[in-house]
């Protein structure tokens, strides 16, 4: 495949901001500096990966419920918002832990919503010990793609109310924290993103943005001439990217360095959970929840990645439809796949191949 650099589209949108802009179009939007698209093949692709997100359609679970002389503050469930919603999701766990007699407190599973809540904690007082089957790099998290984008978290029309509340809330402050975290030593990056669209979209907010429409800087739509895809219009917004791996080592280590403990233990039934000497426990298991709590809510959502060899210079997110590309520093991630009801961590040749075609396809191969 040849790279393509547009060194002659930015020519051309510098040249042309003084014509009139299709309706809806911010005059002067267009970038003006080249986009290099990636080189998509299969004979690229490094290495694989699947995870699963732990699905409920009604949302995520943010409660305290009490066992006997043991409270356990649950905080699980976010689908494919695990990473983005982070911070938010854990920071109201975190206070409704300040209702508890202890200051003193076992938080379960190391994944991203086990390590930022262990860190929230310990800001408000907390002796932690995190108890985790597996650690980083090895958990769900891990095989996140990192793009922030709060998708595949809810169905709309099975959530309540106090939901979207307590969603709106939790994308606010992970929107505001994840800002604070911006540089290498997290792994989080201010980045664009292309949404590309084969007819304009509505002029009012829909989906999720119509829920939490500040939390999407610069939304700018882009019509013919005005991109260099090859769809007839496109999406532009500025979102941040997490590189999970950076994220998640350094999470542990802050834990550590703030005197928190990380115990590797497996849990297989709530009576081990709580035969913990702490009274406090933050259910931080994900989909261990659907077993250990019995939620038959609880689902997983098996998405696949193609990771190609990495390449500094394409720097930017493309997604359509189902397809999406992100640049991280240790390969070009491609996603798509969405299996609802399925457990296996196998990856399937054909879905790659599914993948890697859809991205080829995107960029106009």
């Amino acid at each position: 495949m040849l790279r393509t650099s547009f060194a002659a589209f930015a020519a051309l949108a510098a040249g042309g901001c003084a014509r009139r802009s299709p309706p809806g179009i911010l005059p002067g939007a267009a970038p003006v500096r080249p986009l290099v698209f990636p080189t998509i093949s299969l004979d690229r692709v490094i290495r694989t990966t699947a995870g699963l997100r732990p699905y409920r359609p009604s949302g995520f679970v943010v409660r305290a419920e009490r066992f006997a002389d043991t409270t356990v503050i649950h905080n699980y469930g976010h689908g494919g918002g695990g990473i983005t919603l982070s911070w938010g999701s854990s920071a109201l766990a975190a206070d409704l832990a300040l209702h508890a007699d202890t200051r003193t407190a076992a938080v379960i599973g190391a994944g991203i919503m086990g390590l930022t809540t262990a860190r929230l904690l310990q800001d408000r007082g907390f002796q932690v010990t995190i108890y985790a089957r597996e650690l980083t790099p090895y958990t769900t998290s891990n095989m996140s793609g990192g793009q922030w984008n709060p998708s595949s978290v809810f169905s709309f029309g099975s959530t309540s109310d106090s939901f979207i509340r307590q969603f709106q809330n939790a994308s606010s402050f992970a929107w505001r924290h994840y800002q604070s975290l911006v540089g290498p030593r997290y792994g989080v990056r201010w980045i664009e993103n292309y949404v590309l669209l084969q007819s304009p979209p509505p002029e009012s907010p829909t989906g999720i943005r119509s829920l939490i429409p500040d939390v999407f800087a610069e939304w700018i739509l882009l019509g013919p001439g005005e991109h260099p895809f090859h769809t007839p219009y496109a999406r532009r917004y500025l979102t941040m990217l997490v590189e999970p791996a950076t994220l998640l080592d350094t999470l542990s280590r802050d834990v550590l360095l703030r005197g928190g403990r990380i115990e590797v233990r497996d849990f297989q039934a709530l009576e081990q959970l709580l035969g913990l000497e702490e009274e406090l426990i933050i259910n931080c298991t994900g989909l261990g929840a659907a077993s250990l709590f019995e939620d038959p809510e609880l689902t997983p959502v098996k998405g696949q990645l193609a990771v190609l060899y990495p390449d500094p210079a394409v720097d930017y997110i493309a997604q359509f439809g189902s397809a999406y590309m992100f640049p991280r520093s240790d390969g070009i991630v491609l996603g798509g796949s969405y299996e609802e009801g399925v457990w296996s961590l196998e990856t399937d040749p054909g879905v790659i191949e599914g993948i890697v075609e859809a991205n080829r396809r995107m960029f106009g191969v």
